[in-house]
């Protein structure tokens, strides 16, 4: 997990070298909000902000949390994402990696102006949450990214 958390802040410094040498860019930023089922039903509430690295791709970090209620309990499990977009057009296919302190996730997915995005990936287990079950395999997601400074370049 340590090494999972160090990738992640390591490609968020250098997203924010990144835009910061590039006095064009600006980052856009916002709630999301969405739903996920891996090995249970997630609802997902966080903050991101997007940046674009060159004049056709964009980058989104997130930080927020997940919300479900399981073996008679609500649980809350923090998790961090990275977002590569790889099109600017309308449809945005993108690739994902999404850490908890119990899994990490990879995902492929399509977004619609970054607005809406559909994800699906695979859980890898990283150990169980106290009186909670594995959370781990198939994982599919929609999520509503609201931006409030939207601009163009």
């Amino acid at each position: 997990m340590k090494k999972v958390l160090l990738l992640l802040c390591s490609c968020f410094v250098i997203g924010m070298v990144t835009a910061q040498e590039r006095a064009a860019d600006k980052w856009i930023w916002g709630p999301s909000i969405g739903w996920q089922y891996q090995s249970g039903n997630f609802l997902k509430a966080s903050g991101w902000g997007l940046f674009a690295p060159n004049d056709r791709q964009y980058i989104k970090i997130d930080a927020g949390a997940n919300f479900t209620w399981m073996r008679d309990q609500t649980t809350v499990i923090p998790e961090l994402g990275l977002t590569y977009y790889l099109s600017n057009k309308l449809i945005f296919p993108f690739i994902k990696a999404e850490a908890t302190p119990y899994t990490i996730t990879p995902k492929v997915g399509i977004g619609l102006l970054s607005i809406i995005d559909l994800g699906l990936g695979y859980g890898f287990s990283m150990g169980t949450k106290d009186d909670f079950k594995p959370i781990k395999g198939l994982t599919g997601s929609v999520s509503l990214n609201i931006p409030l400074n939207f601009h163009l370049r």
